[in-house]
């Protein structure tokens, strides 16, 4: 049996948002529901333009005082400069804490590891694991429980990619995919009762029409599979793009129908040359729509 891991993710960056206000303020801008945050702890969503297209993605987790977001650190002086912009005269601080706080993500156990941190389960998917934020003054080996072995963060997206759960930036476009393609709405991403929020009216309606028909799926390949952003052939017709990989195991934002025409008629999948064998998540709601001609 494989021991429990721990990973710091080096790539995520915190922003900390604080102020008597800042519950609202976030609760009418992000898709999740900021009142499942002081229920549970913690809550994965995502910023959007009007249009419904994804801009971040990100967990906020509740502290005291106020909340963390845990974000692809490269992306964060652009989501403090946009929460910025959105909070007018609202009583709300912003700010990078990147370079005080760690994240970490914890897998392979049952209980959260014993740590200096704010540790939650993560909010997407149980299997996943934990995900902790902490100073990184003491940020090491010491942080372990006991049972508990370092990892590397490239660990820790083996075992995302097994389990099929996307990351913004790596398995869809900023700027260009809807949550539904994201798989935001099986991830407990998206509040779908909470009432508006920024791109809210676009998204309702994907979901009460059905009309999603792009999707992250898993894909296995014959070999060590190429690179992010290479295009995915379905019997000839373009059929979408790699994300990230982990051998010859990844995810795929893909065109769910042209990808069941060709397993229906037996055609090829590939990319770049290695074949390749889709597979919808084992949490997923969704499944392959009947294929369809242009």
């Amino acid at each position: 049996m494989q021991a429990a891991q721990i990973a710091e993710l080096t790539s995520r960056g915190v922003i900390h948002v604080t102020g008597e206000e800042a519950h609202g303020f976030l609760h009418n801008l992000v898709t999740c529901d900021m009142d499942d945050v002081e229920k549970d702890g913690a809550a994965y969503g995502a910023l959007l333009t009007p249009q419904g297209k994804i801009l971040f993605d990100f967990f906020i987790v509740k502290i005291d005082g106020g909340y963390l977001v845990d974000m692809r650190r490269d992306a964060v002086a652009d989501l403090v400069k946009r929460l910025s912009f959105y909070k007018l005269r609202a009583k709300v601080e912003v700010k990078d804490a990147s370079e005080d706080l760690a994240v970490l993500a914890a897998w392979g156990t049952d209980e959260p590891p014993e740590m200096p941190a704010t540790v939650v389960r993560d909010p997407r998917l149980a299997a996943l694991g934990f995900r902790a934020i902490g100073a990184r003054i003491g940020i090491g080996a010491d942080l372990a429980s006991p049972g508990v072995e370092i990892a590397d963060e490239a660990a820790y997206h083996a075992h995302r990619i097994s389990l099929g759960v996307p990351e913004g930036g790596l398995d869809f476009p900023f700027g260009d995919a809807f949550p539904h393609d994201a798989d935001m709405d099986d991830l407990d991403g998206v509040a779908f009762d909470k009432g508006c929020y920024v791109g809210q009216e676009v998204v309702s309606r994907m979901k009460h029409r059905g009309t999603a028909r792009k999707r992250v799926v898993i894909v296995h390949g014959d070999g060590d599979l190429p690179e992010p952003g290479t295009a995915i052939d379905a019997a000839g017709k373009p059929a979408g793009t790699l994300g990230s990989s982990a051998g010859a195991a990844g995810l795929a934002l893909v065109r769910l129908d042209r990808i069941k025409e060709a397993l229906d008629a037996g055609d090829g999948i590939s990319a770049a040359g290695v074949a390749l064998r889709p597979a919808i998540p084992a949490w997923a709601s969704f499944g392959w729509p009947e294929a369809q001609a242009d």
